[in-house]
């Protein structure tokens, strides 16, 4: 199947209307950084593109009261250069900053690293640290849906063929509360992930761990949380004793997971560091 048609709506209820009319035969594309990549080796298996990079209500950072919202169509230049994202979401600002070259940040969107559905994608783990939630529309109406259960499987998400991702929303961390990112890529220019982690972490008045959400990406085959991980480390203050204990306990659990593969020696013993950076930059900016 070959690409007949592009359209270029400049609402959401637009592109609704022209997806509905195409449904499998459609595809969305915003910054296109991958899928321009596979229309040139003729894997695009669609006859319309729906361009929405230039939706207003798609692209934007919007913070009020508890709450922040991205819309779908955000690049990540401008998620990284975000003067309304606080220092305590910095791991989300290092994580946009951490994606490519240049060229790809100014771009890529947050709405295409997730419907990609990459193991490798470096925005999902902050995302699922935060608890995000992806607001979904199409003819059927507005669903929302927490961003970790719209991953099936390696390149596969749970959007409908109507289904558009307008934007993702979290609560503003307070001054308790942090984000951090860490990532180990081949090279830093241009990396494509081999690991990256993000981790979120609520302190009470003593340095104690309140509560923690830990995600992986390219651990599995799509950005996973760390349920077990983050339960050793509730309740404990993260001393150097406490935070090598949590690394172990962490690469036994990609060992078990990616037990059979050539990349398991490897990443079971790297994603030590980068846990390690993770959790020390959560202290370092929570100071």
């Amino acid at each position: 199947m070959s690409i007949k048609y592009v359209h270029k709506p400049n609402t959401v209820e637009e592109t609704i209307e022209i997806l509905d009319q195409y449904r499998e035969k459609g595809k969305i594309i915003a910054g296109g950084t991958d899928l321009v990549i596979d229309i040139k080796n003729r894997k695009a298996n669609f006859e319309a593109l729906i361009d929405v990079s230039s939706i207003e209500e798609m692209s934007f950072i919007k913070v009020e009261n508890n709450l922040v919202e991205i819309g779908a169509a955000t690049t990540f230049t401008e998620i990284a250069k975000s003067k309304l994202l606080s220092i305590r979401l910095s791991g989300l600002k290092e994580a946009a900053h951490s994606v490519g070259s240049p060229q790809i940040r100014n771009k890529g969107t947050i709405g295409g690293n997730i419907c990609n559905g990459s193991p490798a994608a470096d925005i999902v783990p902050p995302l699922l640290a935060l608890d995000a939630i992806a607001v979904i529309k199409s003819k059927d109406g507005q669903r929302e849906v927490l961003v970790e259960e719209l991953f099936l499987d390696k390149g596969k998400v749970a959007l409908g063929n109507n289904e558009v991702l307008v934007s993702v929303k979290f609560k503003n961390p307070n001054e308790k509360q942090i984000l951090s990112f860490s990532k180990l890529g081949l090279r830093k220019a241009l990396a494509i992930s081999r690991i990256c982690t993000s981790v979120f972490v609520e302190f009470d008045e003593e340095k104690i761990c309140k509560e923690i959400r830990i995600a992986n990406g390219s651990l599995g085959k799509f950005g996973t949380r760390e349920r077990k991980v983050e339960e050793f480390f509730k309740g404990k203050k993260l001393t150097e004793e406490v935070i090598e204990e949590g690394v172990k306990l962490m690469q036994g659990q990609v060992a078990e997971r990616l037990a059979g593969r050539s990349t398991v020696e490897f990443k079971s013993v790297a994603v030590k560091g980068v846990l390690r950076n993770a959790l020390k930059n959560a202290i370092s900016l929570n100071n």
